[in-house]
């Protein structure tokens, strides 16, 4: 999730460069265990999940920093469709170091599923995955440790839902509706889940943490 974030100097830095490859991911063996996938969203009552920072910020809190901070303390990738990788690397790599969300984003692996070619040079330690999706994410899930998360991209995480390959939704459901903007899931969108666990912030908001249903 997108926000402010306390520092923390336990999280991982990726020392791989930017690449753009036809190369697959190596699995691990059998033996190892498979890496989870984790969407995070800031979303309305009315499942609206665009543009948060237009809505969001008068409820973020120490409670729900404290949250967001937790989530990227087991990420060691961050998976981005490709409408989030053009509008996050236009505009965190400038942000260096500036914020604790900054810090991470820039230093983490991040994947980018995309149909397209990706111009100019890449985010610095991205991957672009543009044909074998599923395969080739499932293969990640299979490399290294740690989560693979994401976040803001809606249609991304219904993709993953539909395939099978998404572990954790987590939602921090907002005490308000916004009335208009692309929701976590469109008319016609179906998807069967279980809830894991559910908390209330002091500011009404609520924190839900969902898997695929058996």
């Amino acid at each position: 999730m997108v926000g402010e974030k306390k520092s923390r100097t336990d999280r991982p830095v990726p020392t791989r460069q930017s690449v753009c490859t036809d190369e697959p991911f190596t699995p691990t063996t059998k033996e190892d265990p498979v890496r989870r996938i984790v969407s995070n969203f800031f979303i309305s009552l009315d499942g609206v999940v665009q543009s948060p920072e237009q809505w969001h910020l008068p409820y973020f809190s120490d409670a729900m920093g404290e949250l967001v901070s937790a989530g990227a303390a087991t990420s060691t990738a961050f998976l981005l469709g490709r409408t989030g990788y053009d509008e996050w690397s236009a505009f965190w790599p400038s942000r260096g170091f500036v914020d604790p969300f900054a810090g991470f984003i820039n230093t983490v692996e991040k994947v980018v599923l995309t149909h397209r070619p990706i111009d100019g040079s890449a985010w610095a330690n991205t991957t672009v995955v543009d044909h074998d999706h599923v395969a080739r994410i499932r293969a990640l899930k299979e490399t290294g440790e740690g989560d693979i998360t994401m976040s803001g991209c809606a249609t991304t995480v219904r993709w993953l839902l539909g395939e099978g390959l998404l572990d954790e939704l987590s939602l921090l459901v907002h005490p308000l509706a916004v009335g208009h903007g692309h929701r976590l899931f469109e008319d016609g969108d179906t998807a069967a889940l279980a809830l894991d666990s559910s908390a209330t912030l002091p500011n009404g908001v609520v924190h839900l943490r969902y898997r695929p249903a058996s």
